[in-house]
Parts: structure tokens; sequence; C-alpha cells
């Protein structure tokens, strides 16, 4: 029985420009998914597969890997999508899902699956480095998307990413001085990631969009100062608003807000990042918004 294990991620910056190219700071969380593996040699060539959401099983599927069928299953939809997942692994991999073994994969998602942490790409990279593949190419022919969350899952390290003209990243060290000051605040639901994409690729863009972004990315980067930091971010979801022609959080949920606050992702769901201020937690309970965690409860 082998274990592995990928942390959960926060997008800080850039948001939907990362598909172009814009420079993206992403900061890893103590909650991921777990992922063990145990195989036996018994020529049935078969697929055991349970999937956990904190601790409770969630899916269960039995795959025959020579015919790629789903034998048994509680959840069709979500077995076909591993059956699809799990064929693109033995495409590329050398060491598994060949005849002969049986494999028993188990995995445990630590996360509510509406935080939009990355209960999807902390899977991709799980079963990357079990399958000693490239995480970047599985995500890409399994899932789509820019690849930022791959990088944070498979470094455990806040990066700085870019996806255009090819994929390049570097482990930064992100540590704010005023980390402390910061919180995170869940919105009730789970946004549509594809469908926030599509939107976005409806938008006319320019190089100077991406570039504005890769230079806002850069200066919150450096921050030193709370203050600094919160006007960048409030600058950065100004932007984004103007371009998308949407509201911003702020102005949707908390227009009364004394401070900023600022999405993560795709927005109108998942986290917002906020700072504190007297009184921020009966705030946003009295908006009925009860999951906030403090920057470094939350980031890895």
């Amino acid at each position: 029985m082998g274990e592995i294990f990928s942390p959960g991620k926060l997008m800080l910056t850039s948001e939907y420009f990362a598909m172009d190219g814009a420079l993206v700071l992403a900061v890893p969380t103590r909650l991921g998914q777990e992922f063990s593996f145990e195989e036996v040699r018994d020529a049935r060539s078969l697929i055991f597969w349970e999937a956990f959401h904190q601790g409770k099983i969630w899916l269960k599927a039995v795959i025959d890997y020579r015919s790629w069928q789903v034998l048994e299953t509680n959840i069709p939809s979500s077995a076909e999508f591993i059956l699809k997942t799990l064929k693109n692994v033995q495409a590329l991999s050398s060491i598994r899902f060949k005849a002969d073994f049986t494999y028993h994969l188990k995995t445990n998602l630590q996360f509510p699956a509406n935080y939009g942490l990355g209960s999807s790409s902390t899977l991709m990279n799980n079963l990357a480095e079990w399958a000693e593949v490239d995480p970047f190419h599985l995500n890409k022919i399994s899932l789509g998307g820019s690849g930022y969350d791959i990088a944070v899952a498979k470094e455990k390290s806040a990066v700085l990413y870019r996806s255009v003209p090819e994929i390049t990243y570097e482990k930064v060290n992100f540590d704010p001085p005023f980390k402390n000051d910061l919180i995170f605040i869940h919105l009730n639901q789970k946004q549509d990631s594809r469908e926030g994409i599509s939107f976005y690729r409806s938008k006319n863009k320019s190089q100077k969009h991406v570039d504005e972004f890769s230079d806002l990315t850069r200066n919150i980067l450096l921050c030193n100062e709370l203050e600094n930091f919160s006007q960048l971010m409030l600058i950065h979801e100004q932007k984004i608003s103007h371009f998308l022609e949407i509201p911003t959080v702020k102005e949707l949920y908390f227009k009364d807000c004394p401070v900023f606050v600022k999405s993560l992702g795709a927005w109108g769901g998942d986290f917002v990042m906020s700072s504190k201020f007297d009184g921020f937690r009966d705030y946003f309970w009295g908006k009925g918004f009860t999951t906030i965690f403090d920057y470094s409860d939350l980031v890895y």
C-alpha cells in the first residue's frame, strides 16, 4: 500500500486571463486530496475505485481495463469520467494498467467539493505522480484549463505561473508580513469554471490586458504593507469587473464592507479574500457567510 498527497490551491491573481498568458500568483492549501494504491498480480485486470469525501464514501466503481468498461458503480456519470481519466493514464504510462495486475485505488478529498480548492487538479496530480507521467499533459487531455493548479499541487508551494506561449512557472516564497490580517470567506456555492471560461472567451481582449494583470501580480507578490496590498486588490477587481461587464463580489454582497473583498478564481462562487476589521466575523455571519478561515489556517 502506498500513499500520495496533493494540496489544494487558491488563485490569488489574474483569474481568467491566466488562459491567455497573464502571470498568476497561486498558493497551496492545507486541505487537499489523499491517494492510496495497492496492486495485486492476479491476472484479472480490474480497477477497484473508491472515492471518499472527508472520510465518507462517495463513489465506488469496478472497471475492467482490458475492455475499458465500468462493471459496477453507484454513480455512472462520475465512473465514466474516472474511466476516461484512467484510460488516459494507461496511454501515457509505461508502468500502470498493464496486464495481470488488479489495482485497488482510493482517494479522499479533505475539503467539501463546493470549496473549489481543486478536487480535479489534486486527483490529476496524484494519478500522474503514481503513474510517473507528466501531470500537465494528463490534465490537458482529461480536463483542460490553464494548468496553474497542477503546478501548485506538484510543487506543494506558492508559484508564479504562466501558461502561454508555453507552461513556465517558479516556486516563490509568498509569506506577506500582514498575512495574519487576511481572511478567506466561502460564498456558499460552487462556481462553474467552464461556464465562466466560456463567457470570458466571448469577450474581446488584447495583449495589453494580459500585461496589466502580469504587472499587478508582480506588484502583489512584492507587497509588504496591507494598505498597498488592499489597494492592488481593489484595482485588480475593478479591472476584471470592467472587462467582464459584471459587478464585483463586493458590489453584489458586501457594499458596506469597510475593507477590500476579492474574488479568487472563477467569479461568482467559491472563496473570496478580505482583511480583518472590528467585528468582521459578525459582519459576514450576519450576511449568511459563516465559513471564514484565517490565512494561516487555510494556506499551506
